[in-house]
């Protein structure tokens, strides 16, 4: 386990809750499903093993919807105001999390890795500077360090293992 703790909560403050290892890979995404979930013009999301992401206080509930994938994406909210967390995406399951940057008590402690679907992006959306960006996706070993690399093929192997 890391020694990298970040923590978190929801807009009321009900919601509490503690990220316990350093991302896997961070990204700026601006899919226009992530504009219609956030009503903004993009999300940061940073990916972390599901265990990772410990509840401190508050409770939580899930919605669903179709990822562009075509398979189920599960996003946690507050129960009272609704705030979205964190999600899990179809490629990860539980096993993984995108937790929302914004939702951490320091969200500039968190670099995005890449900006991707910027060919979705609004048309005055300036890519942020310094960050590598992609009309759609990219091969994460092309961008991301070796030791980071390695946990986020762990987890796929990990989530190709279980039964479905």
């Amino acid at each position: 386990m890391s020694e990298y703790v970040a923590e978190g909560g929801c807009g009321c403050g009900v919601v509490r809750y503690r990220v316990e290892r350093e991302p896997m890979f961070v990204n700026n995404c601006h899919c226009r499903q992530c504009q219609r979930q956030t009503g903004s013009t993009s999300v940061v999301n940073m990916f972390v093993e599901g265990e990772a992401v410990v509840l401190l206080s508050g409770t939580t509930t899930e919605s669903r919807f179709v990822a562009g994938s075509g398979g189920d994406h599960r996003v946690t909210r507050c129960a009272e105001c609704g705030t979205a967390l964190w999600s899990h995406y179809p490629r990860f399951g539980a096993l993984g999390a995108g937790v929302r940057v914004g939702t951490l008590d320091e969200p500039s402690r968190v670099t995005p890795d890449a900006a991707i679907f910027l060919g979705e992006a609004m048309a005055w959306v300036t890519p942020p500077a310094g960050i590598p960006g992609f009309a759609r996706s990219y091969k994460p070993a092309d961008l991301l360090p070796p030791e980071r690399l390695a946990r986020l093929m762990a987890l796929v192997e990990r989530r190709a293992a279980e039964p479905r």
